[in-house]
This record gives structure tokens, C-alpha cells and sequence, in this order.
């Protein structure tokens, strides 16, 4: 690296993308601070899916026996259509010929492992919270950061800075001040986790229902399975004749009613969607929302990595493993190179592939069989081959694979390589 690149990188954000990046970083010798709004971080939100392509860097940065101790391995995914008849089935993970495995856990519990062992690596005095970015300035040999925190407006200097701060980037809306709010789908998302019986093989991620109205959940907790029971992460999605909630009422509870009331009819043999959703302990409200690509993430010394970069809707659950396919990507190209060269190299290299990715998930990636399914045969079907034969299925199935840079083949490549 040249001498411009001795002054540490400085990320504004400790969500899993923002926290990955540092021990990358870190990993590779290259100094780094990260600055997070929040005063403290716990474990918030719900669950999410560790893909085999994040789980490989998970491995590589000696985190993943922690990961396995709290979230169980996802071995198959299953879609039904609205009247519970199988439409599509597939093995994942080491159960499909992975090297290595995919794994369903609660995002905060995901975030506490990555800043446990940030802390620990990096130490406290480059893990700042409390610190919300304020505004930046790229001097050209460096870039100076603001921040506001409780005891009044700080400045940092480094050699980059990457906003790995979520959807609502600060650094995104600086770069691009006229870009405006998320673009919302008219479909809204309802979110809960509900302490349940296991179903199916215990460790199955399920859909039942169409891109209109739709059920999506699977098992997150090995302590829940250790009891006998399954900790089942849920989203509901649903068509609405409704504007846009304000930003202020994102993640807002609702009533385990209000989410039901559009479900109540569905009762499956398989998982009694009624009654997991009726028994959530909480559940939260959140607009299916995403961006249009950017032409430019990269501008001289700032960057953006994450949501920040590329938020995409969660058809197959994807979003995580792309932050940290950009975070390993980034601190790869940053240990080798000058800074400028490697944030235009990142730019290229992860750019189009992660919009390739956020244009596939608005047609609903995979979940492309439960429309199929529902377009074809409203009413059921006696046999799906009749409806979606099974080649069709697979081509689906395969090409979002290959977009999102987790084929058996892709994974199998870079775990060599390794």
C-alpha cells in the first residue's frame, strides 16, 4: 500500500456489512475505525439468512463455530402455493453439496458475534459508538469525517471512507442528495418470530403463497432445538392499496391480529401458518422498499458497501451475504492496492453484480415459482409438472444461484481457492 493509505480507513456503520469489512481489514493488516450512530449495540431484529457464500468468509475470519453454536444449519427450502401443495424443493447447504454450510440466526445475534470479536481484535478505541456521521470532506490525499456525538461534533481523518450505513446512508444521500426516498413495492412486510413445534425436517425454510400474499419462514435457534422446538423467523408479505408508511413508522408493532387478518384461512398440513403467526410474540410492520442501482458507488476516497450501496428486496434471503461479498471483496482490493485504484476496482468489480442481484429480487429471485404457480393454476393443481415442469424449476432455481454468486460450483471455487 502506498504511504497516502497508513491513515485508517474509517466506516460509518456497525451492521454486519460495516463490522465485516473491519475484520477483513483488520485480518489483512490494513488499520480501520468504525463509527456507529447508536450508543449501544444489541441484539436487535430478526432473522436472517447466512448463505454459503458468507458463511466462507465467516469461516475464514475464525467466527463461524460461533455461529453454528446458535443458529442451526438450513437444509432444504420448500415452496407450497396458497392451497399448500408443493410446488418446488431443493436441498441446501451441505445437504445440496455445499463445502460448507448455510445458516438461519437472528440478525442481532449475527451482529454481537461480529462485534464481540471486533472489539477484541480491533479494540474499543477503534469501535466507536455514539457517533453519528454528520458530513465529509475528500481532501484528495485523505478524507476528513464529521461526526456528532454527546459530547459535541468530532472530525476524523483517514485514507477512505466507506458508508456502510444502512438504507438511509448518510454518505449515499451526500453523493446523490437528489435521489429521494426508498421506492416502495405496494407490498408491505410483516415480521415476527414465534417459539413453535418443529415442523417438517426440523430444519426447513418454508413458503406458502404467492409475490401478493405470502408466508416465508424457517427455524433460527439451536437452543429452541435443544427444548424440543423450533424459534420459526416469519415475514408476511401482502398486496396493498395503501401509500408508503412515513419513515418514522417503519418497524412499527402491530397487533398479532391486524398481521392474521389476511391469513386467517390458511391451515396447512404442514405448518399451522394460523397459529404461528397468531402466536408471535411481537411483530413489526416494514414497506417492501428498495433502490434503483446507482451509476457510481465509488467517488474518489468514499465508497459505499451494503444496503447503503444496493438495498434489495429479501427474496432469497440474500441481502447480508451481499454486504459481505462487498466487504470481503473491498479489504481484498485495499490490502493490495492504492486506495483510489482499489475503491475504482471494488466499484467495478461488485457494482453491476449486486444490481444484477436487486433487479432479479424485484421479479422475487426464486420465489418466481409461487407466481408461476399461482398465474398457471389459481386453484391448485393435480400435478405440478402439468403446471411448472420440473426443468423449468431448476433453471429458475439455478440462475438466481449464479446471479447472487452461490452455485455449488461458485462456492466450490472460491473454498479451493482458499
Amino acid at each position: 500500500m502506498t504511504q497516502s493509505a497508513i491513515a485508517p480507513v474509517l466506516i460509518a456503520g456497525a451492521g454486519i456489512g460495516g463490522l465485516t469489512l473491519a475484520l477483513e481489514l483488520h485480518r489483512l493488516g490494513v488499520p480501520c475505525r468504525v463509527f456507529e450512530a447508536a450508543p449501544e449495540l444489541r441484539p436487535l431484529g430478526l432473522g436472517i439468512n447466512v448463505q454459503t457464500s458468507a458463511t466462507l468468509v465467516f469461516r475464514r475470519l475464525g467466527i463461524e463455530d460461533e455461529i453454528a453454536a446458535t443458529a442451526p444449519e438450513t437444509t432444504e427450502s420448500v415452496y407450497h402455493n396458497r392451497h399448500g401443495q408443493e410446488i418446488w424443493r431443493e436441498p441446501r447447504g451441505r445437504a445440496a453439496g455445499y463445502p460448507i454450510p448455510q445458516y438461519s440466526i437472528h440478525r442481532g445475534e449475527l451482529q454481537m458475534i461480529l462485534y464481540r470479536a471486533a472489539l477484541s481484535r480491533l479494540g474499543a478505541q477503534n469501535i466507536l459508538l455514539g457517533h453519528r456521521l454528520a458530513g465529509f470532506e475528500d481532501r484528495g490525499d485523505e478524507v476528513i469525517a464529521r461526526f456528532d456525538t454527546a459530547e459535541g461534533e468530532k472530525t476524523y481523518a483517514g485514507s477512505a471512507l466507506i458508508g456502510a450505513d444502512g438504507i438511509h446512508s448518510v454518505v449515499r444521500k451526500t453523493l446523490y442528495p437528489d435521489e429521494g426516498e426508498p421506492i416502495y413495492s405496494g407490498r408491505m412486510m410483516y415480521r415476527g418470530r414465534t417459539l413453535w413445534t418443529p415442523y417438517m425436517s426440523g430444519r426447513s425454510m418454508v413458503w406458502f403463497g404467492y409475490g401478493g400474499q405470502k408466508f416465508m419462514g424457517y427455524p433460527m435457534s439451536v437452543a429452541a432445538e435443544k427444548d424440543g422446538k423450533a424459534m420459526i423467523n416469519f415475514v408476511l408479505t401482502l398486496k396493498v392499496d395503501q401509500p408508503a408508511p412515513q419513515r418514522a413508522d417503519w418497524n412499527r408493532r402491530i397487533s398479532n391480529e391486524e398481521a392474521l387478518k389476511p391469513f386467517r384461512g390458511w391451515h396447512f398440513d404442514r405448518l399451522d401458518v394460523h397459529g404461528v403467526i397468531e402466536n408471535a410474540e411481537e411483530i413489526f410492520e416494514f414497506p417492501l422498499v428498495d433502490r434503483d442501482p446507482l451509476p457510481r458507488w465509488t467517488h474518489g476516497r468514499v465508497t459505499l458497501l451494503g444496503d447503503a450501496a444496493h438495498p434489495m428486496y429479501p427474496a432469497g434471503s440474500n441481502g447480508a451475504a451481499q454486504a459481505v461479498i462487498d466487504a470481503e471483496t473491498l479489504a481484498d482490493l485495499l490490502a493490495k492496492a492504492d486506495v483510489p485504484a482499489a475503491l475504482d476496482r471494488y466499484d467495478d468489480l461488485r457494482r453491476e453484480a449486486s444490481a444484477q442481484v436487486v433487479l432479479a429480487n424485484r421479479t422475487d429471485g426464486p420465489d418466481q415459482v409461487l407466481n408461476l404457480a399461482e398465474e398457471r393454476a389459481p386453484d391448485g393443481f393435480d400435478d405440478i409438472e402439468d403446471v411448472i415442469p420440473h426443468e423449468e424449476r431448476v433453471a429458475i432455481a439455478a440462475a438466481y444461484k449464479k446471479t447472487a454468486g452461490f452455485s455449488v460450483e461458485q462456492i466450490a471455487q472460491r473454498a479451493t481457492a482458499e
